[in-house]
Protein backbone atom coordinates (compact mmCIF):
# COMPACT_ATOMS: atom_id res chain seq x y z
CA UNK A 1 0.00 0.00 0.00
CA UNK A 2 1.26 3.32 -0.32
CA UNK A 3 1.95 5.92 2.07
CA UNK A 4 -1.12 7.63 4.28
CA UNK A 5 -2.56 10.67 2.31
CA UNK A 6 -3.09 13.91 4.60
CA UNK A 7 -4.06 16.85 3.30
CA UNK A 8 -5.35 20.17 4.74
CA UNK A 9 -7.81 22.43 3.70
CA UNK A 10 -7.30 25.53 5.03
CA UNK A 11 -10.69 27.16 3.30
CA UNK A 12 -11.05 30.67 3.72
CA UNK A 13 -8.60 31.51 6.75
CA UNK A 14 -4.97 32.33 7.05
CA UNK A 15 -3.01 35.02 7.13
CA UNK A 16 0.81 35.84 6.35
CA UNK A 17 1.56 35.63 10.30
CA UNK A 18 -0.26 31.86 10.18
CA UNK A 19 2.87 31.02 7.80
CA UNK A 20 4.65 30.38 10.87
CA UNK A 21 1.91 27.22 11.53
CA UNK A 22 3.21 25.53 8.27
CA UNK A 23 6.88 26.32 8.73
CA UNK A 24 6.30 24.47 12.43
CA UNK A 25 4.59 21.46 11.19
CA UNK A 26 7.55 21.25 8.06
CA UNK A 27 9.88 21.76 10.92
CA UNK A 28 8.67 19.16 12.95
CA UNK A 29 7.99 16.43 10.08
CA UNK A 30 11.96 16.70 9.39
CA UNK A 31 12.54 15.36 12.62
CA UNK A 32 10.45 12.41 12.31
CA UNK A 33 10.68 9.55 9.90
CA UNK A 34 9.08 9.25 6.70
CA UNK A 35 5.83 7.23 6.35
CA UNK A 36 2.91 10.10 5.27
CA UNK A 37 2.09 12.38 2.32
CA UNK A 38 1.69 15.41 3.82
CA UNK A 39 -0.04 18.58 1.99
CA UNK A 40 -1.36 21.76 2.68
CA UNK A 41 -3.86 23.95 0.59
CA UNK A 42 -4.08 27.31 2.17
CA UNK A 43 -6.03 30.40 0.39
CA UNK A 44 -4.73 31.40 -3.28
CA UNK A 45 -3.16 34.44 -1.41
CA UNK A 46 -0.81 32.28 0.24
CA UNK A 47 -0.27 29.79 -1.87
CA UNK A 48 3.45 31.36 -3.57
CA UNK A 49 4.52 32.77 0.20
CA UNK A 50 3.62 29.27 1.54
CA UNK A 51 5.47 27.02 -1.22
CA UNK A 52 8.69 29.51 -0.91
CA UNK A 53 8.58 29.20 2.92
CA UNK A 54 7.95 25.31 2.81
CA UNK A 55 10.78 24.67 0.00
CA UNK A 56 12.82 21.22 0.14
CA UNK A 57 10.55 20.64 2.86
CA UNK A 58 8.50 16.76 3.13
CA UNK A 59 5.28 19.15 3.10
CA UNK A 60 3.47 20.01 -0.55
CA UNK A 61 1.38 22.89 -1.35
CA UNK A 62 -1.81 22.84 -3.37
CA UNK A 63 -4.88 25.31 -4.11
CA UNK A 64 -8.47 24.93 -3.07
CA UNK A 65 -9.76 25.51 -6.54
CA UNK A 66 -9.37 26.05 -10.27
CA UNK A 67 -10.93 27.04 -13.52
CA UNK A 68 -11.41 24.87 -16.07
CA UNK A 69 -10.16 27.43 -18.63
CA UNK A 70 -6.50 28.07 -19.11
CA UNK A 71 -6.74 31.89 -19.37
CA UNK A 72 -9.24 34.42 -21.03
CA UNK A 73 -11.74 37.05 -19.59
CA UNK A 74 -12.67 35.62 -16.66
CA UNK A 75 -12.45 37.90 -13.50
CA UNK A 76 -11.76 36.70 -10.18
CA UNK A 77 -11.19 33.20 -11.66
CA UNK A 78 -7.59 31.29 -10.99
CA UNK A 79 -6.41 29.12 -14.04
CA UNK A 80 -4.76 25.55 -12.87
CA UNK A 81 -1.50 26.64 -14.69
CA UNK A 82 -1.50 30.00 -12.23
CA UNK A 83 -2.05 27.59 -9.38
CA UNK A 84 1.77 25.78 -10.54
CA UNK A 85 3.20 29.15 -11.56
CA UNK A 86 2.55 30.17 -7.93
CA UNK A 87 3.96 26.51 -6.43
CA UNK A 88 1.07 24.38 -5.89
CA UNK A 89 1.58 20.66 -6.57
CA UNK A 90 -2.58 19.95 -5.90
CA UNK A 91 -5.65 21.46 -5.81
CA UNK A 92 -9.73 20.30 -4.10
CA UNK A 93 -11.56 20.08 -6.54
CA UNK A 94 -15.40 19.51 -5.89
CA UNK A 95 -15.66 20.20 -2.35
CA UNK A 96 -19.32 20.64 -0.98
CA UNK A 97 -18.56 23.90 -0.32
CA UNK A 98 -17.91 24.45 -4.09
CA UNK A 99 -21.03 22.33 -5.32
CA UNK A 100 -23.35 23.93 -2.96
CA UNK A 101 -22.40 27.18 -2.45
CA UNK A 102 -21.18 27.90 -6.22
CA UNK A 103 -23.49 25.16 -7.99
CA UNK A 104 -20.44 23.72 -9.17
CA UNK A 105 -21.70 20.26 -11.07
CA UNK A 106 -20.56 17.04 -11.61
CA UNK A 107 -19.29 17.62 -15.53
CA UNK A 108 -17.87 21.21 -14.49
CA UNK A 109 -15.81 19.43 -11.56
CA UNK A 110 -14.28 16.71 -14.00
CA UNK A 111 -13.69 19.92 -17.10
CA UNK A 112 -11.29 21.29 -13.76
CA UNK A 113 -9.82 18.02 -12.92
CA UNK A 114 -8.65 17.02 -16.44
CA UNK A 115 -7.20 21.06 -16.79
CA UNK A 116 -5.54 20.45 -13.68
CA UNK A 117 -3.83 17.19 -14.60
CA UNK A 118 -3.07 19.05 -18.05
CA UNK A 119 -1.29 21.76 -15.81
CA UNK A 120 0.69 18.88 -14.33
CA UNK A 121 -1.33 19.57 -10.75
CA UNK A 122 -2.56 16.16 -9.10
CA UNK A 123 -6.52 16.63 -8.11
CA UNK A 124 -8.06 15.77 -5.42
CA UNK A 125 -11.72 15.53 -6.20
CA UNK A 126 -14.60 15.35 -3.37
CA UNK A 127 -17.76 13.85 -2.95
CA UNK A 128 -20.53 13.23 -0.52
CA UNK A 129 -24.31 12.67 0.45
CA UNK A 130 -26.39 15.31 2.46
CA UNK A 131 -27.85 14.37 5.76
CA UNK A 132 -30.70 14.06 3.48
CA UNK A 133 -29.77 11.55 1.24
CA UNK A 134 -28.00 9.53 3.81
CA UNK A 135 -31.31 9.50 6.18
CA UNK A 136 -33.17 8.05 2.31
CA UNK A 137 -30.60 5.22 2.43
CA UNK A 138 -28.91 6.88 -0.59
CA UNK A 139 -25.55 8.05 0.01
CA UNK A 140 -23.92 4.87 -1.85
CA UNK A 141 -26.02 5.82 -4.69
CA UNK A 142 -25.60 9.48 -4.32
CA UNK A 143 -21.22 9.18 -3.96
CA UNK A 144 -21.10 6.58 -7.05
CA UNK A 145 -22.98 8.72 -9.40
CA UNK A 146 -20.38 11.36 -8.31
CA UNK A 147 -17.35 9.48 -8.96
CA UNK A 148 -19.65 8.10 -12.27
CA UNK A 149 -19.64 12.32 -13.33
CA UNK A 150 -16.89 13.95 -11.79
CA UNK A 151 -14.08 11.34 -13.31
CA UNK A 152 -12.94 10.79 -16.63
CA UNK A 153 -11.87 8.03 -18.00
CA UNK A 154 -8.66 8.93 -19.10
CA UNK A 155 -7.32 10.64 -15.56
CA UNK A 156 -6.67 6.49 -15.16
CA UNK A 157 -3.05 7.88 -16.50
CA UNK A 158 -2.21 10.46 -13.99
CA UNK A 159 -2.15 10.64 -10.36
CA UNK A 160 -5.46 11.66 -8.12
CA UNK A 161 -6.60 10.81 -5.41
CA UNK A 162 -10.67 11.31 -3.84
CA UNK A 163 -12.10 12.35 -0.74
CA UNK A 164 -15.51 11.14 0.48
CA UNK A 165 -16.65 14.07 2.99
CA UNK A 166 -20.20 13.24 4.19
CA UNK A 167 -21.57 17.27 3.72
CA UNK A 168 -23.62 16.35 7.39
CA UNK A 169 -19.95 15.94 8.87
CA UNK A 170 -17.74 18.77 7.77
CA UNK A 171 -17.26 21.13 10.60
CA UNK A 172 -20.29 20.05 12.84
CA UNK A 173 -17.98 17.50 15.02
CA UNK A 174 -20.30 14.64 14.12
CA UNK A 175 -18.42 12.01 11.93
CA UNK A 176 -20.25 8.55 10.45
CA UNK A 177 -19.52 5.49 12.35
CA UNK A 178 -16.38 3.46 11.37
CA UNK A 179 -18.74 0.59 9.60
CA UNK A 180 -20.54 3.26 7.23
CA UNK A 181 -17.02 4.93 6.48
CA UNK A 182 -15.99 1.64 5.09
CA UNK A 183 -19.22 1.07 3.41
CA UNK A 184 -19.15 4.56 1.47
CA UNK A 185 -15.00 3.84 0.88
CA UNK A 186 -15.42 0.73 -0.48
CA UNK A 187 -18.43 1.79 -2.52
CA UNK A 188 -16.44 4.66 -4.13
CA UNK A 189 -13.65 2.62 -5.04
CA UNK A 190 -15.67 0.30 -6.60
CA UNK A 191 -17.35 2.84 -8.71
CA UNK A 192 -13.62 4.59 -9.21
CA UNK A 193 -12.78 1.09 -10.75
CA UNK A 194 -15.39 1.19 -13.03
CA UNK A 195 -14.15 4.24 -14.23
CA UNK A 196 -10.19 4.12 -14.44
CA UNK A 197 -9.78 -0.22 -14.37
CA UNK A 198 -7.04 -1.34 -12.11
CA UNK A 199 -5.19 2.05 -11.92
CA UNK A 200 -7.76 2.47 -8.88
CA UNK A 201 -5.13 0.76 -6.75
CA UNK A 202 -3.02 4.06 -6.86
CA UNK A 203 -5.76 6.20 -6.35
CA UNK A 204 -6.00 6.95 -2.63
CA UNK A 205 -9.26 7.69 -0.70
CA UNK A 206 -9.01 10.52 1.79
CA UNK A 207 -11.56 10.39 4.52
CA UNK A 208 -12.78 14.14 5.32
CA UNK A 209 -15.28 15.32 7.89
CA UNK A 210 -14.41 16.46 11.69
CA UNK A 211 -11.41 14.46 11.70
CA UNK A 212 -9.18 15.54 14.44
CA UNK A 213 -6.54 13.87 16.68
CA UNK A 214 -8.84 12.14 18.90
CA UNK A 215 -10.25 10.19 16.68
CA UNK A 216 -7.94 10.05 13.42
CA UNK A 217 -6.03 6.66 14.17
CA UNK A 218 -9.41 4.69 13.92
CA UNK A 219 -10.67 6.67 11.15
CA UNK A 220 -7.23 5.74 9.36
CA UNK A 221 -7.16 2.16 9.85
CA UNK A 222 -10.52 1.86 8.25
CA UNK A 223 -10.76 -0.65 5.23
CA UNK A 224 -10.60 1.25 2.39
CA UNK A 225 -9.31 4.58 3.95
CA UNK A 226 -5.97 5.35 2.16
CA UNK A 227 -5.99 8.73 4.58
CA UNK A 228 -7.62 11.85 5.71
CA UNK A 229 -8.54 15.85 3.92
CA UNK A 230 -8.75 17.66 6.97
CA UNK A 231 -10.64 20.94 7.40
CA UNK A 232 -9.98 23.01 10.85
CA UNK A 233 -7.41 20.71 12.66
CA UNK A 234 -5.14 21.41 9.95
CA UNK A 235 -4.96 25.27 10.60
CA UNK A 236 -2.65 25.03 13.75
CA UNK A 237 0.82 22.41 13.71
CA UNK A 238 -0.12 20.87 17.17
CA UNK A 239 -3.18 19.51 16.10
CA UNK A 240 -2.71 18.75 12.49
CA UNK A 241 0.47 16.66 13.83
CA UNK A 242 -1.85 14.41 15.71
CA UNK A 243 -3.43 13.43 13.15
CA UNK A 244 -0.37 13.02 11.02
CA UNK A 245 1.37 10.95 13.61
CA UNK A 246 -2.02 8.54 14.14
CA UNK A 247 -1.74 7.90 10.36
Amino acid sequence: MSAPFIAGNWKMNGLGADLAEAKALADDLATRPAGVRVALCPPATLIWRMAQALKGSAVEVGGQSCSAEPHGAFTGDVSAGMLVDAGARLVILGHSERRGGHFETDAQIQAKALAAMAAGLEPIVCVGESLEQRQAGEAVEVVSSQITGSIAAQMASGPFAVAYEPIWAIGTGLTPTLDQIEAIHLAIGAALKAVVGDSVASKPILYGGSVKPSNAADILKTPGVGGALVGGASLKAADFLGIIRAA
